[in-house]
């Protein structure tokens, strides 16, 4: 069945913002009650690092996933307090996570804002990388903004090389700007500590950036790159997930978060970029 007719029934943004809002004050006074700094304490992880145990005091939870993952009750990933998913779509130019129709669908029912992510693959052409996200990934205008994942393919034996600098932030920057004019929302761009590091420090100041930091807070490992959303292990556990999961803190408040969701634009930028037309209002 062709995703486009798959029936998706998302609660209106503006109506969700304020559950999620009173579920998340809700829960912070759970975990105030039970002497932990963790939001959401019915969250855990098998090997918690405590160069990071202060993700869990942000009071945005997430999780991002795919097919490894396996079947997902959402209605128990919602109900946890989890307040967004990224869900993995495509990777390089041929490639569709198994799951991801039936995460695309799931998640919007039970309610949790999700959005899709693409992986590079290095040795594909920025262009193919964008048809192919584009003939597999709906534009839903309910849907947060899409992920660019750029790490190095060094697990992939079909494609193990690093390219120079130069080229790899001109396919990057072309694939953001693909993005942008599909969905109409200015993507994020995740990235792990060497791709940073090689391509990425100094650049795309006006893009959200997730970082991944497992050991660490961002800030001792990425030079001078202020973080919207941190990957803070991938050993995470979660009501209605199997096993392990990626669980993710948003920068800010309730009320950051809030501004995020109503205008796909991190708050910090929202004024230059808004000025310059980069923002919705919703």
């Amino acid at each position: 069945m062709p995703l486009e007719s798959l029936p998706l029934t998302p609660a209106p943004r503006t109506m969700t913002w304020i559950r999620r809002l009173a579920a998340g004050t809700a829960l912070a006074l759970v975990g105030a009650c039970a002497g932990t700094a963790d939001f959401y304490p019915t969250k855990g992880d098998v090997k918690p690092h405590p160069g990071v145990a202060r993700a869990k005091a942000h009071p945005i939870q997430g999780i991002d996933v795919s097919k490894w993952q396996g079947p997902i009750d959402w209605a128990s990933v919602r109900s946890a307090g989890t307040q967004f998913a990224f869900i993995k779509a495509t990777e390089g130019g041929d490639h569709v996570d198994d799951r991801f129709r039936e995460n695309w669908v799931g998640a919007a029912r039970a309610g949790v804002p999700r959005g899709a992510y693409h992986f590079v693959f290095w040795c594909r052409s920025a262009k193919e990388q964008m048809d192919w996200f584009k003939a597999n990934v709906p534009n839903d205008p309910n849907a947060l903004p899409p992920v660019l994942d750029v790490e190095w393919n060094g697990h992939s034996q079909k494609c193990p090389k690093k390219l120079p600098k130069a080229e790899a932030l001109a396919m990057t920057q072309y694939m953001l700007q693909e993005m942008e004019a599909y969905t109409g929302k200015r993507p994020i761009i995740y990235t792990d500590i060497t791709f940073h590091k090689d391509v990425l420090e100094g650049e795309l100041e006006d893009y959200p950036h997730w970082l991944r930091s497992t050991a660490a807070e961002p800030e001792n490992r990425y030079v001078n790159r202020r973080w919207m959303l941190w990957q803070f292990t991938s050993t995470g556990r979660v009501p209605g997930v199997r096993g392990d999961v990626d669980r993710n803190a948003f920068y800010g408040t309730q009320a950051e978060w809030a501004s995020f969701m109503a205008t796909d634009c991190d708050p910090r930028h929202y004024r230059r970029l808004s000025a310059a037309g980069l923002c919705a209002d919703k």
